[in-house]
């Protein structure tokens, strides 16, 4: 299992098109488990609406982990999207 924290820079926060980005992305990773996390609720990256329910903001810190064979990989995918994108 990896995981990498991040402050979110991006004015809206994490909106509805970066969340099916995000969303879409992490369908792809199958079959690691991705997970994002804010505060004490968790959810499954592949799940939109679930990600968009955590109504994450500017400023506030997101723990996205992985969990699977190629995690290595795929949490440095998730790190470069997400540094480019939110």
């Amino acid at each position: 299992m990896k995981s990498f924290t991040y402050t979110i820079k991006d004015n809206e926060g994490i909106h509805a098109r970066p969340a099916g980005i995000l969303c879409k992305t992490c369908k792809t990773m199958a079959p690691n488990k991705v997970t994002l996390t804010k505060g004490d609720q968790t959810v499954e990256c592949t799940k939109i609406l679930a990600v968009m329910s955590l109504g994450v903001k500017c400023g506030e810190t997101i723990t996205l982990t992985v969990d699977g064979p190629d995690e290595d990989a795929k949490i440095t995918e998730l790190q470069d999207w997400i540094s480019a994108n939110l």
